[in-house]
């Protein structure tokens, strides 16, 4: 595990990231940014009224000299980012709609990194995944060709690093929703220096059972392979045939991941979820997550129940996602 956030502190060192945390007085995200702040990886933006959050801090007792503190009450481009909501949400938000919804710290948030006034964004830590996800999904958008953004695990246990998608956010993805997250989560395989090898997983290896769900996956795997030719990625394949070398052997002797895959897709959110929690709970995996993947530019979602460690990985993370 440090040996991956040693790789991702080389990466945004340096480069001037600015990260928003829309709850400015939760003491988990004072102690993250404190540390950010005393390793100089990054400028911390904090949400909040200023003599409340330094009040809350001195209580904590931890020093956010090295952050920003900005106040949607006292802001001075306020009326800019006023104007930038109203014409990103093109007519569903007249201007005084729009003066109401932006002093929401998280609606706030999302628009200072539109604005490019901040790289990337972390919240979570006393908000729900819906508070978090959909001032991003309205205002800064999914990259072109992707429709949903999605959430992957990076699994880590010693020098074993794994990336599982998606396991957060799509309930039940279609062949083109697969197809995405395939990709997607090969891009963000690179950032954790994973070379993607991807396998679309299913209960099914190369046609052993034909249903719809099967079906569905290997449609997904033909999109996939169409939209980027170089990739490395094959299925549908039963986990064992995909990561197994001896029995890739017997099942795909053909498959270009011979049994060496790095990067598993899940057909289904109930699949992926239940798989990431039995290799982090028998297997003795770390799991590094969710990372929110697709979107134009990084926001990321902690759990209510996350410590301030958490959300100092998730800030590194997301600083590297804006490189």
């Amino acid at each position: 595990m440090s040996n991956l956030f040693d790789t991702l502190r080389a990466k945004i060192n340096g480069q001037g990231k600015k990260v928003v945390f829309p709850e400015g007085l939760d003491e988990r995200i004072l102690t993250a940014v404190s540390q950010l702040g005393t390793e100089d990886l990054l400028t911390p933006v904090l949400v909040g009224n200023e003599e409340k959050v330094k009040q809350k801090a001195s209580e904590v007792g931890v020093d956010i000299s090295s952050a920003e503190i900005l106040d949607p009450a006292n802001y001075d481009a306020f009326d800019e980012m006023v104007a930038n909501f109203v014409e990103r949400r093109k007519g569903k938000a007249t201007e005084e709609k729009a003066r109401e919804i932006l002093q929401d710290e998280n609606y706030f948030g999302t628009m200072l990194v539109y604005m490019g006034k901040a790289d990337g964004l972390v919240s979570g830590a006393a908000h729900s995944t819906a508070d978090t996800v959909r001032p991003a999904l309205q205002i800064i958008k999914t990259k072109p060709g992707i429709k949903k953004t999605s959430g992957v695990f990076v699994m880590v246990r010693d020098e074993e690093k794994y990336v599982f998608a998606d396991c957060a956010i799509n309930i039940n993805p279609d062949s083109q929703d697969l197809a995405e997250i395939a990709l997607a989560s090969a891009d963000t395989a690179k950032l954790f220096d994973i070379d993607p090898r991807v396998a679309m997983l299913s209960f099914s290896t190369r046609g052993s059972a034909k249903s719809p769900e099967t079906e569905k996956v290997t449609e997904a795997l033909g999109i996939a392979k169409e939209q980027n030719s170089n990739l490395v990625i094959d299925g549908e394949f039963q986990f064992d045939a995909a990561f197994v070398p001896s029995v890739a052997e017997k099942k795909a002797p053909d498959s270009p991941l011979k049994g060496e895959a790095n990067t598993f897709i899940f057909p289904s959110l109930e699949a992926g979820n239940i798989g990431y929690k039995i290799a982090q709970r028998l297997g003795n995996f770390d799991a590094v997550g969710p990372v929110l993947q697709g979107l134009n530019q990084p926001v990321n979602d902690l759990s209510r129940g996350c410590n301030a460690d958490d959300v100092y990985k998730l800030a590194i993370i997301t600083a590297a996602q804006s490189l």
